[in-house]
This record gives structure tokens, sequence and C-alpha cells, in this order.
């Protein structure tokens, strides 16, 4: 029992570390739980913890072939991200969300795209790899003694503290979209946008820079 309770602290601990930080993806959550509403915000969280998981199985069965493409292509896959994030970036600063918010009107009940954006959000940023490995070694999990439940209770718990997370964040950003009109939501969307596509940006150069060294052309 007590190895069971271990599992779960240090797993759930796993879900909250790789989910907090405040990257593109939290701020994706908090613009759409601004826009949409909770549910919207929340399902963008739950696609990103299914990212979160994935990485995570990949790092737990030491898939050494895809780490190592990983350390060995670090820069061109920063290059990729970040060229990802900069559309992204574009269409939401220059996206009416009034045209957004009927869109949610029309089909309130179908989050599955908030899912799967937040999903491709996340997992375009392979990296989070070098962050997982740590925190496995961190919580000492999985260990090579834990039986196959040990392992299963484990990654539920990784993507339970993620959706955890995402709960309180949307909660919390619920409460005060109230006070917020049609235009405020469109300057949150342009200074959000904005964050992302500078983060981007800065992404995308130091990338390029890394991969020109590499190549010793600079």
């Amino acid at each position: 029992m007590g190895t069971i309770i271990s599992i779960l602290i240090g797993c759930v601990s796993i879900g909250i570390i790789l989910s907090a930080p405040m990257g593109p993806i939290g701020i994706l959550c908090i613009q759409r739980t601004l826009n949409s509403g909770r549910n919207s915000g929340f399902f963008t969280g739950v696609g990103a913890a299914a990212s979160d998981l994935f990485y995570c199985l990949l790092v737990g069965l030491g898939i050494s072939l895809v780490t190592d493409f990983i350390a060995d292509h670090v820069n061109i896959l920063q290059i990729i991200g970040s060229a990802i994030l900069i559309v992204y970036a574009v269409y939401m600063i220059f996206h009416n969300p009034v045209s957004q918010i009927k869109e949610n009107l029309d089909q309130r009940d179908d989050h599955w795209r908030d899912m799967v954006t937040g999903f491709l959000f996340t997992l375009s940023n392979p990296l989070i790899m070098f962050l997982i490995i740590p925190l496995f070694a961190r919580f000492s999990f999985p260990l090579p003694e834990y039986k196959f439940y040990h392992i299963i209770i484990g990654y539920a718990s990784i993507v339970l503290g993620a959706l955890m997370w995402w709960a309180v964040i949307t909660f919390f950003v619920d409460k005060v979209r109230t006070h917020f009109n049609i235009r405020s939501m469109w300057l949150i969307n342009r200074i959000i946008g904005t964050i992302i596509l500078l983060l981007s940006l800065y992404g995308l150069v130091t990338g390029v820079i890394a991969y020109l060294q590499e190549l010793n052309i600079i």
C-alpha cells in the first residue's frame, strides 16, 4: 500500500509540474477560457495532458531510438515547433473573437477541436522529454521492481495531476471572464498572440543560430 501511495504522490506531482509552466499551451487555455468558457479551456488542457502522457510513455518505455533522434535533431525540431507556433500566433492576433464566440454557440458541446489542437500544440514541443527524464529520476518512476498495475497507476496519476492543474486554472480564469466584453477579449487575443509570437520568434532565431553553428556555418 505504501508503494502505491508513493507512486500516486510522485506521479501526480509529475503531471502538475509538466503542466504548470505558463508556456504557449497554458496561454492558449487561458485565452480559450476567456473567449469561450471553462469547458473549452479545460478540454484544450485535456489534449495537452494526452500529449504529455504520450511523451511520458516514450521515456518510460525506454525508446532510445526516439530520444536519440530528438537529441540529434534538437535544433531543427525547435525551428519546426517555433514555426508552427508563429502561424498560430498570427492567426490569434488577426482572428475576430466575435465569429469565434458565434461558432462556439453553434457547436457548444463539441470540444474535439479543443482537445486535438491542445494535443498537437503540446506535441510540437518534443523537448519536453528532457524535462520528463529528470522528473522520472527525481520521483523514482518507473522502477524495475514495479508490477504492471503499479505502472498503470503511475501513468494514470500523471494524467490526473495534469487534469487537476487545468481544472484549477480554468476555474479561476472563468470566474473573471464575465468582466470582459468583446472588445477586451479581442485585445486579450492580440496581447496573448503577440506574447506567443515573440516567444516563438525567439525560439526560431535561437534554433537557427544553433543549427548554423552545428553546421559550422557561423
